[in-house]
């Protein structure tokens, strides 16, 4: 048997469209009669749905929300009974797009992050990205602001040179890394004099009030010889050898080279000579030592090109002219000297010479070894009737856009800047400074700023400033350990006691901070002989701009400031 499926009753309405007014019928066909609101259409009751609507193809799509209420074919704004469906789509959204409050004080920018929307998990790595961006982008225009031009190009830094070349018959013995230097310590007793040879002129004092807005002319001093002689060429060290004095023999240049071998970025090299039971530290004769190195530490490299009048060897070479100028101008020079022992061991009778005296001291390795070393000091003081020695030394300021900070600005107002960027730029420089004053024994060192007059003229400088330090203060507040320093030269003197006779070089390896040992034939470096600057009639003087705008040639200048002392 089939069951019949009964379907309701469905009123008919004669009258218009849904069920009749007054009536509503249930599922069983029966009519009641409510208290139903009149004039009410039939529409669904569901804020969702879009039944509510007549499609209209009159209307306009670019703009899903009508401009009129009455666009729609039912309009239920007017009717307090029933819910507008009209301004339905105002009220469906995301997330809330409304501005917050303006803060009541404080500037703008500080509540510009609490303004942005919540973001989806990879806009928020892109915005990360962005970020990290812009900051890398704000340290590089920080980086050439402080260092050079900001609308220069870094360059990348040079390949630097090995300071002697390395023959392939030599044989490498060993090599030593700097991070091996850092731990080493040794502690020697105070030295004694052997030997004072010289004479000493008294400092001016007038020179420790000089100011940037004072300041000097830098002399020249052509007619004043000065002597940087190796070892093994030194009469009196020759005469102390012979003498049985000591067992190691070298100079205070070369010491301190060891000394500071940590700090050192451009190679450099040193001779050993084994001699039976002697051993003698020598420099080359065509070797860099002599010479002052210049932004060695800097960040910012210089130029490769070695004619360009700030590349690494015309710095140094112009270091060199000012540091020996400088150490004779801040001199009394009335004749009155303080005379030592023995006249300069390197003069011929009669020859004028620079300002120095020349300490020949002992130190005590151990109780069998004993290290002789020439030692130099450029001046005299004397303060209630005590004499106390002093070194003299000048930082050179070639063109403020290396450095960040332009001397005639800052020296008067902030000096410890100054001094702290001259620490960072030449650390090796001034360590060896202060290794050479303390071997020397000095009192006191002065060091001095010289600039030069225009910063494409380097054949003219003045004076800005001179400052005195006490050698021991200096080297604790620039880190330099005695013992360290000591602990160096005796790691090294035992390796190089344990050799056989013969010779032997030091190089400092131009690309990775150690030192190789080399073995050499014995007449290495006997044909060796110095490179000398060219003379000034056959250098170029780069033109340099007055203060008006043109440009000046250096070459009108009077012919003797024009000239430059080429001994070195």
């Amino acid at each position: 048997m089939v069951g019949v499926l009964e379907v309701g009753v469905v009123p008919f309405n004669l009258d218009g469209w849904g069920p009749p007014d007054s009536t509503n019928t249930d599922s069983a066909g029966n009519t009641n009669t409510d208290n139903l609101p009149l004039n009410v259409p039939f529409a669904p009751f569901s804020r969702s749905d879009k039944l509510g609507r007549v499609a209209d193809w009159t209307r306009n799509f670019n703009n899903t929300r009508p401009k009129n209420p009455s666009d729609s074919v039912f309009d239920f704004s007017n009717d307090e009974s029933f819910p507008a469906f009209a301004e339905d789509d105002s009220s469906f959204h995301l997330v809330d797009g409304k501005p917050p409050p303006k803060p009541r004080f404080g500037p703008k920018w500080r509540f510009q992050q609490q303004r942005q929307l919540p973001q989806r998990h990879d806009e928020e790595v892109e915005a990360r990205k962005r970020e990290a961006e812009k900051e890398r982008s704000r340290r590089d225009r920080l980086y050439h602001m402080n260092r050079s031009n900001a609308n220069a190009q870094r360059r990348e830094p040079s390949v630097l040179k090995s300071s002697v070349d390395i023959q392939p018959e030599w044989n490498m013995l060993d090599q030593i890394p700097f991070s091996t230097f850092s731990k080493l310590s040794f502690s020697v007793p105070e030295p004694e004099d052997l030997l004072l040879c010289g004479a000493l002129e008294f400092y001016d004092r007038s020179y420790d009030r000089i100011t940037p807005k004072n300041e000097r002319r830098l002399e020249r001093f052509k007619n004043r010889n000065f002597f940087k002689v190796t070892t093994t060429d030194d009469p009196v060290i020759r005469r102390l050898a012979n003498e049985d004095k000591a067992t190691v023999f070298a100079t205070d240049v070369i010491l301190s080279t060891l000394m500071c071998a940590s700090r050192s970025v451009y190679s450099w090299d040193i001779v050993v000579q084994r001699v039976g039971n002697k051993l003698f530290f020598d420099k080359r004769d065509s070797s860099q030592l002599d010479l002052l190195s210049v932004h060695e530490t800097s960040q910012e490299p210089l130029p490769d090109a070695k004619e360009d009048i700030n590349s690494a060897y015309s710095l140094s070479i112009e270091a060199a002219y000012i540091n020996q100028n400088f150490s004779q101008q801040v001199l009394i020079r009335d004749g009155n000297k303080v005379t030592f022992d023995e006249p300069n061991p390197f003069a011929n009778e009669g020859e004028e010479v620079a300002s120095v005296g020349y300490r020949y001291r002992r130190w005590k390795l151990d109780n069998d070894m004993y290290l002789v070393a020439r030692c130099e000091v450029q001046s005299v003081v004397e303060v209630n009737k005590q004499r106390s020695f002093l070194t003299l030394n000048a930082l050179n300021e070639f063109d403020p856009k290396y450095s960040g900070l332009d001397w005639r600005r800052k020296l008067e107002t902030q000096r410890g800047a100054v001094l702290a960027t001259e620490l960072k730029n030449n650390a090796n420089k001034l360590a060896k400074w202060t290794s050479q004053a303390l071997l020397a024994g000095s009192d006191l060192m002065k060091l001095g700023y010289v600039s030069r007059v225009h910063p494409r003229d380097h054949f003219n400088h003045v004076i800005l400033a001179v400052v005195g330090y006490k050698p021991r203060e200096f080297a604790a507040q620039i880190n330099l350990n005695t013992s360290n320093m000591w602990g160096i030269v005796k790691s090294i003197v035992d390796l190089c006691m344990k050799l056989n006779e013969g010779k032997y070089v030091l190089v400092k390896d131009p690309s990775k901070p150690q030192v190789r040992i080399y073995e050499v034939p014995p007449d290495a470096f006997e044909n060796d002989f110095a490179e000398e600057p060219l003379p000034e009639e056959e250098q170029v003087q780069p033109p340099m701009e007055d203060v008006d705008g043109g440009e000046v040639n250096a070459a009108t200048n009077d012919v003797e400031d024009k000239e430059v002392d080429a001994q070195v």
